[in-house]
C-alpha cells in the first residue's frame, strides 16, 4: 500500500472511529481529557505502524486504545491510592418511561440522578474496570477484552463477573445505569453523527417528530420547545458539532455529556423509541453542571 493509501485510511478512521473510542476511553478513565490524550496517543501509534498490515483498523485502535487506559490507570493507581465520595447529585426529575414523547411536560432530571456508576468504576481494579467496560458496557467479546488485558478469555470471564458484583453492591437498588444494545447503538450513531456535522446520519436517528430544548436554569432565558428532526438537528449541530460527547446513561435513561475545552458544558438526555430519538433534553443550568463537575473530579 502506498503512503498516499495508508494515510487515507488513517484520516477517514480518525473521522470514523475517533468518537467512539473518546467515549470508550471516558468511560475507563473517568476524564475526558485523559480520555482524549489516549486516542491521540493510539492514532500517534497507528501513524508509525504498517497499516497495510492491519485489516481492522477499528478493531486495531479498540486495543490499543483499552491497553493505553489500562496503563494510565493502574499509574494511577500506583502513584496514589484515595477515597471517592460518591454522594449523589441532586436534580430535578423527569417523567415516568413513556412520558418524554409530550414536550409539554418538564422534564428535567431526578434528585437520585448522578453519576455514581462512574465513581463506582474507579473502586475496582484495572483489570476489572477494563473488562466490565469493553464487556458490559461496549459488548464486546471476552477474546478481545482478553487482547486487551493479556489474560485469557475465561480469565476476563471471572474478571468481568466480579467487576458485576462489586458493581451492583456499589449502586443503590433499582438502578440500570449500563446501557442496553439498543441504547448504546443509538447513542453510539448519535455522537458519531455530532462528531463529524454529519445532518443525514443526525436525521437517520431521530424521529421524524422529535423535539428538542434547553433548561438554562432559573437566570436563563425561558424553556422554548423546538419540534421536528430538521429543526432538532440543525440545533444539535449548531451546539455540539465542534463538542465532544460522550455516554452516560442516567438512571436507565441514555443520556450523553458535552464537553467543551474539556470543560462540562451540557447534559443532553435522550428519549429513545425503538431504534429512533424522539426528544432531546440539554440541561445547561450552570448550578448543575457545577456540581456535576465536581462529581466528575471526585471521580478521576
Amino acid at each position: 500500500m502506498g503512503e498516499t493509501d495508508g494515510a487515507a485510511r488513517i484520516i477517514q478512521a480518525y473521522r470514523d472511529h475517533r468518537p467512539y473510542l473518546v467515549d470508550l476511553a471516558f468511560r475507563m478513565l473517568g476524564d475526558i481529557g485523559a480520555a482524549e490524550d489516549a486516542v491521540q496517543d493510539a492514532f500517534t501509534r497507528l501513524l508509525a505502524a504498517d497499516v497495510g498490515a492491519i485489516e481492522d483498523e477499528r478493531g486495531w485502535l479498540i486495543v490499543v486504545t483499552s491497553r493505553l487506559c489500562l496503563d494510565r490507570i493502574r499509574s494511577a493507581r500506583a502513584r496514589r491510592e484515595r477515597p471517592h465520595d460518591s454522594a449523589e447529585i441532586e436534580f430535578v426529575a423527569p417523567p415516568a418511561a413513556g412520558a418524554l414523547a409530550n414536550p409539554a411536560d418538564q422534564v428535567t432530571l431526578d434528585d437520585n440522578v448522578s453519576l455514581a456508576l462512574l465513581v463506582v468504576l474507579q473502586r475496582l481494579s484495572p483489570a476489572e474496570r477494563v473488562a466490565f467496560v469493553l464487556h458490559d458496557i461496549f459488548g464486546m467479546p471476552f477474546p478481545v477484552v482478553a487482547r486487551t488485558v493479556g489474560r485469557t478469555a475465561p480469565a476476563c470471564r471471572q474478571l468481568a463477573r466480579r467487576a458485576r458484583r462489586k458493581v451492583a453492591a456499589g449502586q443503590p437498588p433499582a438502578r440500570a445505569d449500563v446501557p442496553s444494545a439498543e441504547h448504546r447503538l443509538v447513542t453510539e450513531k448519535f455522537i458519531a453523527a455530532c462528531a463529524n456535522g454529519d445532518l443525514d446520519g443526525l436525521l437517520a436517528v431521530l424521529a421524524p417528530d422529535a423535539w428538542g430544548d434547553i433548561d438554562f436554569g432559573p437566570e436563563g432565558p425561558a424553556r422554548e420547545v423546538v419540534h421536528g428532526a430538521a429543526r432538532v438537528a440543525a440545533n444539535l449541530l449548531r451546539f455540539w458539532s465542534p463538542a465532544t460527547l460522550v455516554s452516560q446513561p442516567l438512571v436507565g435513561q441514555p443520556a450523553l455529556l458535552g464537553f467543551r475545552d474539556r470543560d462540562l458544558a451540557g447534559v443532553l438526555v435522550l428519549g429513545v423509541r425503538g431504534e429512533a430519538i424522539e426528544s432531546v433534553h440539554v440541561i445547561a443550568d450552570p448550578r448543575k453542571l457545577a456540581a456535576l463537575g465536581l462529581q466528575l473530579s471526585a471521580s478521576v
